[in-house]
Protein backbone atom coordinates (compact mmCIF):
# COMPACT_ATOMS: atom_id res chain seq x y z
CA UNK A 1 0.00 0.00 0.00
CA UNK A 2 1.39 3.38 -1.04
CA UNK A 3 2.07 5.95 1.62
CA UNK A 4 -0.13 9.03 1.56
CA UNK A 5 1.52 12.12 0.19
CA UNK A 6 2.52 14.85 2.59
CA UNK A 7 2.04 18.53 1.74
CA UNK A 8 5.09 19.27 3.90
CA UNK A 9 7.29 16.90 1.88
CA UNK A 10 6.05 18.31 -1.40
CA UNK A 11 6.79 21.83 -0.16
CA UNK A 12 10.23 20.70 0.99
CA UNK A 13 10.93 19.28 -2.48
CA UNK A 14 9.81 22.51 -4.16
CA UNK A 15 11.99 24.56 -1.78
CA UNK A 16 14.95 22.22 -2.24
CA UNK A 17 14.58 22.29 -6.02
CA UNK A 18 14.56 26.09 -5.93
CA UNK A 19 17.82 26.22 -3.98
CA UNK A 20 19.57 23.57 -6.07
CA UNK A 21 18.47 24.96 -9.43
CA UNK A 22 19.45 28.48 -8.40
CA UNK A 23 22.97 27.29 -7.59
CA UNK A 24 23.51 24.46 -10.11
CA UNK A 25 21.12 25.22 -12.94
CA UNK A 26 18.47 23.08 -14.60
CA UNK A 27 20.89 20.20 -15.16
CA UNK A 28 21.09 19.50 -11.43
CA UNK A 29 20.53 15.85 -10.56
CA UNK A 30 17.27 14.81 -8.94
CA UNK A 31 19.33 13.00 -6.30
CA UNK A 32 20.86 16.36 -5.34
CA UNK A 33 17.42 17.95 -5.18
CA UNK A 34 16.12 15.08 -3.05
CA UNK A 35 19.08 15.32 -0.66
CA UNK A 36 18.66 19.11 -0.35
CA UNK A 37 14.93 18.55 0.30
CA UNK A 38 15.55 15.98 3.04
CA UNK A 39 13.80 13.16 1.16
CA UNK A 40 15.00 10.06 -0.66
CA UNK A 41 15.30 10.11 -4.43
CA UNK A 42 12.46 7.56 -4.54
CA UNK A 43 10.27 9.83 -2.44
CA UNK A 44 10.86 12.67 -4.86
CA UNK A 45 9.38 10.50 -7.60
CA UNK A 46 6.38 9.70 -5.39
CA UNK A 47 5.45 13.36 -5.67
CA UNK A 48 6.63 14.04 -9.22
CA UNK A 49 6.63 11.38 -11.94
CA UNK A 50 9.57 12.97 -13.75
CA UNK A 51 12.02 15.78 -13.30
CA UNK A 52 10.10 17.70 -15.96
CA UNK A 53 6.94 17.37 -13.85
CA UNK A 54 8.84 18.83 -10.88
CA UNK A 55 10.16 21.71 -13.01
CA UNK A 56 6.68 22.51 -14.35
CA UNK A 57 5.16 22.50 -10.87
CA UNK A 58 7.99 24.66 -9.57
CA UNK A 59 7.50 27.11 -12.45
CA UNK A 60 3.78 27.46 -11.76
CA UNK A 61 4.33 27.84 -8.01
CA UNK A 62 6.95 30.56 -8.46
CA UNK A 63 4.77 32.43 -10.97
CA UNK A 64 1.83 32.14 -8.57
CA UNK A 65 3.90 33.47 -5.69
CA UNK A 66 5.15 36.37 -7.77
CA UNK A 67 1.61 37.19 -8.93
CA UNK A 68 0.30 37.11 -5.36
CA UNK A 69 2.95 39.60 -4.29
CA UNK A 70 1.97 41.99 -7.07
CA UNK A 71 -1.78 41.54 -6.51
CA UNK A 72 -3.57 44.15 -4.50
CA UNK A 73 -2.83 47.10 -6.74
CA UNK A 74 -4.68 50.02 -5.08
CA UNK A 75 -7.20 50.70 -7.85
CA UNK A 76 -8.57 53.80 -6.11
CA UNK A 77 -5.25 55.57 -6.63
CA UNK A 78 -3.91 57.33 -9.71
CA UNK A 79 -2.37 55.10 -12.41
CA UNK A 80 1.18 56.22 -11.56
CA UNK A 81 0.70 55.27 -7.90
CA UNK A 82 -0.77 51.92 -8.95
CA UNK A 83 2.21 51.28 -11.22
CA UNK A 84 4.66 52.29 -8.50
CA UNK A 85 2.97 49.89 -6.08
CA UNK A 86 3.25 47.02 -8.57
CA UNK A 87 6.88 47.90 -9.37
CA UNK A 88 7.87 48.19 -5.70
CA UNK A 89 6.27 44.88 -4.80
CA UNK A 90 8.07 43.19 -7.71
CA UNK A 91 11.43 44.70 -6.77
CA UNK A 92 10.99 43.73 -3.11
CA UNK A 93 10.11 40.12 -3.99
CA UNK A 94 12.99 39.71 -6.41
CA UNK A 95 15.61 41.18 -4.10
CA UNK A 96 14.26 39.36 -1.04
CA UNK A 97 14.23 35.97 -2.76
CA UNK A 98 17.16 35.90 -5.19
CA UNK A 99 17.14 32.08 -5.42
CA UNK A 100 13.49 32.09 -6.46
CA UNK A 101 14.14 34.85 -8.99
CA UNK A 102 17.12 33.02 -10.50
CA UNK A 103 15.24 29.72 -10.63
CA UNK A 104 12.25 31.38 -12.28
CA UNK A 105 14.52 33.03 -14.86
CA UNK A 106 16.02 29.63 -15.73
CA UNK A 107 12.61 27.98 -15.90
CA UNK A 108 11.26 30.76 -18.13
CA UNK A 109 13.60 29.64 -20.91
CA UNK A 110 13.56 25.91 -20.24
CA UNK A 111 12.38 23.54 -22.95
CA UNK A 112 10.99 21.33 -20.16
CA UNK A 113 8.26 23.83 -19.35
CA UNK A 114 5.17 22.75 -21.25
CA UNK A 115 2.82 24.92 -23.24
CA UNK A 116 0.15 24.09 -20.66
CA UNK A 117 2.37 25.36 -17.84
CA UNK A 118 3.11 28.55 -19.76
CA UNK A 119 -0.63 29.03 -20.29
CA UNK A 120 -1.28 28.45 -16.58
CA UNK A 121 1.39 30.99 -15.73
CA UNK A 122 -0.13 33.53 -18.12
CA UNK A 123 -3.50 32.97 -16.44
CA UNK A 124 -1.95 33.40 -12.99
CA UNK A 125 -0.32 36.63 -14.15
CA UNK A 126 -3.42 37.85 -16.03
CA UNK A 127 -4.12 40.58 -13.49
CA UNK A 128 -0.69 42.05 -14.09
CA UNK A 129 -1.08 41.73 -17.86
CA UNK A 130 -4.49 43.43 -17.69
CA UNK A 131 -3.00 46.22 -15.61
CA UNK A 132 -0.12 46.73 -18.07
CA UNK A 133 -2.61 46.75 -20.93
CA UNK A 134 -4.71 49.38 -19.19
CA UNK A 135 -1.87 51.74 -18.22
CA UNK A 136 -0.18 51.54 -21.64
CA UNK A 137 -3.30 51.92 -23.77
CA UNK A 138 -2.70 55.63 -24.44
CA UNK A 139 1.11 55.61 -24.33
CA UNK A 140 3.72 55.43 -27.07
CA UNK A 141 3.60 51.61 -27.12
CA UNK A 142 -0.19 51.37 -27.49
CA UNK A 143 0.04 49.97 -31.03
CA UNK A 144 2.50 47.27 -30.01
CA UNK A 145 1.33 43.80 -28.98
CA UNK A 146 0.70 43.40 -25.26
CA UNK A 147 3.31 40.64 -25.13
CA UNK A 148 5.97 43.08 -26.33
CA UNK A 149 4.90 45.71 -23.79
CA UNK A 150 5.11 43.12 -21.00
CA UNK A 151 8.48 41.86 -22.27
CA UNK A 152 9.90 45.40 -22.36
CA UNK A 153 8.70 46.03 -18.81
CA UNK A 154 10.15 42.70 -17.69
CA UNK A 155 13.52 43.47 -19.31
CA UNK A 156 13.70 46.84 -17.61
CA UNK A 157 12.68 45.30 -14.28
CA UNK A 158 15.30 42.55 -14.56
CA UNK A 159 18.03 45.09 -15.34
CA UNK A 160 16.92 47.19 -12.36
CA UNK A 161 16.89 44.18 -10.04
CA UNK A 162 20.37 43.15 -11.17
CA UNK A 163 21.67 46.61 -10.43
CA UNK A 164 19.90 46.74 -7.06
CA UNK A 165 21.53 43.47 -6.06
CA UNK A 166 24.98 44.70 -7.13
CA UNK A 167 24.62 47.89 -5.09
CA UNK A 168 22.48 47.05 -2.04
CA UNK A 169 23.32 50.33 -0.31
CA UNK A 170 21.26 52.17 -2.95
CA UNK A 171 18.36 49.81 -3.67
CA UNK A 172 15.68 52.46 -3.19
CA UNK A 173 17.47 54.89 -5.50
CA UNK A 174 17.93 52.24 -8.21
CA UNK A 175 14.37 50.99 -7.86
CA UNK A 176 13.03 54.50 -8.38
CA UNK A 177 15.35 55.11 -11.34
CA UNK A 178 14.07 51.90 -12.95
CA UNK A 179 10.49 52.87 -12.22
CA UNK A 180 10.93 56.34 -13.72
CA UNK A 181 12.36 54.78 -16.89
CA UNK A 182 9.45 52.32 -16.99
CA UNK A 183 6.90 55.09 -16.48
CA UNK A 184 8.41 57.29 -19.22
CA UNK A 185 8.39 54.29 -21.54
CA UNK A 186 4.68 53.59 -21.10
CA UNK A 187 2.98 57.01 -20.83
Amino acid sequence: MARPRSDDKQSAIIAGATRVIASQGLGAATATIAKESGVSNGSLFTYFDTKADLLNQLYIELKTEMASVIDGIPTERAPREQALYMWSQWMNWATSFPEKRRTLALLNVSDDITLESHQTARQVMSGVRDFISRITENGPLREEPLGLRVALMNGLAEATIDYMMQDPANVDKHSMAGFEAFWRMIV
